[in-house]
């Protein structure tokens, strides 16, 4: 398999992905935020369609040199929550653990777009050291996801070393871990891999995918061997402009996660990330959408629609409310799924 990596702005002139104007630009906005688009994934992008979800999720644009008054290099405040170096401890009985700041693929919607991208900000063994017993010391920390970066661009024996340390921590009794690598890069999913997530304790692996066209049969295959392994899947989704800000896409890949074993999870509102704004749908439209998906499919492929308030003040939901106090005070009224009311008594 062909597992080259595209990173050059000239590649994507020479395929019609950008024009010559286009080109003299975009050297600035990846002068900020990295580019890097694996083979497997690159080779998906319908040439002919400017709005093909791959081509917009990942080809650089210099929409991306627009910088609203909202926007910020950290929208979901990790500098505020961060203890010591690679361990952010936000959430009173979880923190995450961020062993590498390098990704198989940058998206370019993303909320640590201005951080990652330097293989040189990888933890060194002294530094992870330090990170186990941040976590040691604190009991209440019940369990640890790792992310980054994307944790399973790690060599397998390092994150197999990582693993078996978190499972020496007898209070950590769940590790997650964050990754898109199932998906954009599924051959990384072997048997080393499978070997080096294989722990005494659950581990959960939050699938990142945002459209059904990302899925190949190798990323199938790749879930499958996951779950076959006892890795338990859960899915997180960013909603987004022109993407699958539409009923049809975010219900197709919903009932895509259910089918292969994934179960949906989280829904994100966009962050705040600087040159961003062309992504981001209001909240308004989010919550239509809710509705529309509670509505006409299953409960299993209902994921939590979120909002990451920016300054470091964590996520909540933030989906479409169906109850209200009835005028008598005796109970409260109910919306179903088509907007009718109906009375309920306490």
């Amino acid at each position: 398999m062909n597992k080259k990596t595209v990173r050059r702005l000239d590649q994507l002139l020479d395929d019609g992905l950008v024009d010559a104007a286009e080109l003299a630009q975009l050297g600035k906005v990846i002068d900020t935020f990295k580019v890097a688009i694996p083979e497997a994934i690159y080779s998906l992008i319908d040439r002919n369609d400017k709005n093909d979800p791959i081509r917009k999720q990942f080809i650089p644009t210099t929409e991306e040199l627009t910088t609203t008054q909202y926007e910020s290099a950290d929208p979901i405040g990790d500098d505020v929550h961060q203890v010591i170096k690679g361990v952010i401890h936000r959430y009173p009985d979880r923190c995450l653990f961020l062993p590498v700041q390098v990704c198989p693929v940058y998206c370019r919607f993303c909320f640590r777009r201005e951080n990652v991208g330097s293989a040189g900000n990888t933890l060194t063994q002294s530094e992870r050291s330090s990170a186990y017993a941040y976590i040691e010391m604190h009991p209440e920390i019940w369990e640890v996801i790792i992310t980054g970066g994307d944790p399973l661009i790690l060599k397998p024996a390092l994150l197999a070393s990582i693993v078996q340390q978190l499972n020496l921590i007898p209070h950590v009794e769940v590790i997650r871990i964050h990754s898109r690598v199932p998906v954009v890069e599924p051959h990384r999913i072997n048997h080393e891999m499978i070997e080096a997530l294989s722990s005494k304790k659950p581990v959960y692996i939050a699938v990142h995918a945002n459209h059904v066209k990302e899925f190949t049969p190798l990323a199938f295959q790749a879930l499958a061997s996951l779950v076959t392994a006892g890795v338990s899947l859960v899915s997180q989704t960013t909603l987004l402009k022109g993407i699958n800000d539409n009923i049809d896409a975010l219900s197709e890949l919903m009932r895509t996660f259910v089918k292969h074993r994934v179960k949906p999870y989280y829904l994100h509102h966009p962050d705040l990330a600087k040159g961003t704004s062309h992504f981001r749908v209001t909240i308004s439209e989010g919550q239509a959408l809710m509705r529309q998906l509670r509505g006409r499919f299953s409960g299993l492929c209902q994921p939590t629609y979120v909002i990451d308030i920016p300054g470091g003040h964590g996520k909540v939901p933030i989906g479409p409310h169906y109850i209200s106090v009835s005028d008598d005070q005796c109970g409260c009224l109910l919306t179903d799924y088509q907007g009718k009311l109906h009375h309920y008594t306490a």
